[in-house]
């Protein structure tokens, strides 16, 4: 199953060419290309799939999303325990 996960762009840089940005997922950082969302702007939230920032998401709906990931994750533990 393929995931889109919300995440906050803390920065942005050029990368050979192209737009990027270090983006907050729930306190894990990492980068994704923003050539599909180059208005986003630091401090918005964006679905990420597979290394691209892929549509802009309000903060509400994004602060949800990685809470319920984060929930599911705690489950998935407790199952396994």
């Amino acid at each position: 199953m393929c995931l889109a996960v919300p995440g906050k762009l803390i920065k942005t840089f050029p990368r050979e060419g192209l737009s990027m940005g270090q983006f907050d997922f729930g306190g894990v950082l990492r980068e994704a290309c923003l050539e599909y969302l180059p208005e986003l702007q630091v401090g918005e939230y964006a679905l990420v799939h597979v290394g691209f920032a892929i549509s802009r998401i309000d903060k509400e709906d994004a602060l949800q999303t990685l809470a319920s990931l984060a929930e599911m994750a705690k489950l998935e533990e407790q199952a396994h325990e």
